[in-house]
This record gives C-alpha cells, sequence and structure tokens, in this order.
C-alpha cells in the first residue's frame, strides 16, 4: 500500500463518487444527525463501583436502567417535534435520539442496592459491593 499526499486543491477537484454517495449530507438531508454514544467514566473505590454518564439536556425520565443476568443496561429514547411557521409554508422538523450502553457486572456487586442519580447532565449509578467483596481490616496474628 502507498501513501500519497493530496495537495488541498486537487484533492478537491474530483472527488471519489463513493465518497461523494455515502456523504453524511447527500441530498441536504442529514447534516445534523448525531450518533454519537454518552461517554462513560467508571470509578471503584473499596466500596462501590460508580458508573457516570455524560447526557446533557435530557431529563431523568429519558433514562432507562435495568439488570438481567448481572447485565447492567442503560438507555435513552427520546422523540421531539419542532413546528415553525414560514411563509405560506409549515417546516416540520423531527428529532430523534437514542442510545443503549450494557456493562457486564462483576460478581462482588451487590445488585439488590444500586441506586442511580441524575444531576446536572451526569447520570450516576452507585453500584455496592457485597459485603463478602470489602477489604477486610489488617489485624495482627499472635505468635504462640
Amino acid at each position: 500500500m502507498n501513501l500519497v499526499k493530496r495537495n488541498g486543491h486537487s484533492a478537491n477537484l474530483f472527488p471519489s463518487l463513493i465518497e461523494e454517495f455515502f456523504r453524511p449530507d447527500w441530498m441536504g438531508g442529514m447534516q445534523s444527525v448525531n450518533h454519537s454514544v454518552p461517554p462513560v467514566n467508571i470509578r471503584e473505590t473499596d466500596n462501590a463501583f460508580t458508573v457516570e454518564l455524560s447526557a446533557p439536556g435530557k431529563n431523568k425520565d429519558d433514562f432507562h436502567i435495568e439488570i438481567d443476568n448481572d447485565l447492567l443496561t442503560i438507555s435513552s429514547e427520546v422523540k421531539t417535534e419542532n413546528n415553525a411557521e414560514v411563509g405560506k409554508y409549515t417546516r416540520r422538523e423531527f428529532t430523534f435520539s437514542s442510545f443503549k450502553r450494557s456493562f457486564t457486572l462483576p460478581d462482588s456487586v451487590n445488585t439488590d442496592e444500586i441506586k442511580a442519580n441524575y444531576e446536572n447532565g451526569i447520570l450516576s449509578i452507585a453500584l455496592p459491593k457485597k459485603e463478602e467483596a470489602l477489604p477486610k481490616p489488617k489485624r495482627l496474628i499472635d505468635i504462640l
């Protein structure tokens, strides 16, 4: 395989038919489509795991969180419709956004005590560890 460096002007003179066909704004209708998945931070402490999902602009009712066979699934689906009068015509713009993220939980998570909170655009899910998975305190052993 050869690497070919293209100059700015010559690259735009003859665009590839395939690139032109699969361009997101082909026919002018898909420029603002966003197919992203919200980023996630997972933090572990001695007592729990915390999953933080960044999803600004949503409401807590937009989320669906479920656990099935040690699989944590976070999903959201939002449909909105905006109408705006423009001259003699009515323009309708439909917005649809959805995502689904799944995480396999370790055996150490106490699934009965999981709690979730949505604040300032961050969905936080607290996954406490089972009692037997918590670290044992240090102890001294007497020598006999």
